[in-house]
């Protein structure tokens, strides 16, 4: 609840700072009306750069990957005993 309370707080700045602008002539109208437009292509870039630092500093269990290879081949011989075929493609 607390992060949507952040998340709508700080809408309702942008919201007021925009409208804010609008009304002032600080920035050529034309510019103004175009500010959420930047906003949305700055959040995407954004998001688009912390899905890539995420991927680049993915860690690496190998631990675990013998753990789940262990599973799947476990699995494997479950199934093979009940008499289903997994190999064929």
């Amino acid at each position: 609840m607390k992060h949507i309370v952040k998340i709508l707080t700080l809408l309702m700045a942008i919201s007021a700072l925009w409208i804010g602008l609008l009304q002032t002539s600080i920035l050529p109208h034309g510019h103004a009306w175009l500010l959420p437009i930047y906003f949305i292509v700055s959040l995407g870039c954004y998001g688009l750069l912390m899905v890539g630092v995420g991927l680049m500093t993915f860690p690496t269990c190998p631990r675990e990957g013998v753990l789940l290879q262990q599973d799947i081949d476990e699995a494997k011989e479950h199934l093979k005993q009940k008499g289903i075929d997994i190999n064929s493609n």
